[in-house]
């Protein structure tokens, strides 16, 4: 892997070595916004979990990055014809870092569905399985970042 493409998010830290250093295990992918983005990202996921060693959170981390990019792909279609998705994946060997960006600078919405609707629970999963979440105004760019952390140990 060429380290020195890695674009990792500026509000992590402000000095690269403090980012590998505290995230070791570090992957990027940049998606185009299509409909095809959501499935490509769960499988890409679903490897460097494998290739990682800690292939046992594939379907967490899956599940975790599925609505982040689900609503990523919309956003930035809306925003722009030529619109992209980035996904980071980032690991200490006790925690992985999910995050995802697009165009959009409004924050994603934690909604207040009833048990009839049929959609809008996307966060509300990502909230129940993973230790935390959040978002982040990209500092440098246009657009957001939505981050998550999924524990490697088993909750019990």
């Amino acid at each position: 892997m060429n380290r020195a493409r890695l674009r990792v998010p500026p509000f992590i830290t402000r000095k690269r070595h403090e980012v590998d250093d505290l995230w070791p295990l570090q992957d990027f992918l940049e998606l185009g916004a299509l409909a095809s983005a959501v499935p490509s990202a769960r499988l890409h996921v679903r490897q460097v979990l494998r290739e990682w060693g800690i292939g046992h959170l594939g379907d967490t981390a899956e599940l975790v990055v599925s609505e982040p990019i689900t609503n990523a792909v919309e956003a930035s279609r809306e925003m722009t014809q030529f619109a992209s998705a980035r996904l980071w994946l980032l690991s200490d060997s006790t925690q992985i870092l999910i995050l995802v960006w697009d165009t959009s600078p409004q924050p994603p919405v934690l909604a207040d569905v009833t048990d009839e609707a049929e959609h809008g629970r996307g966060l509300m999963l990502v909230e129940a399985v993973s230790e935390q979440w959040g978002w982040s105004a990209a500092e440098d760019s246009d657009g957001k970042f939505v981050w998550a952390i999924v524990r490697l140990c088993s909750r019990g």
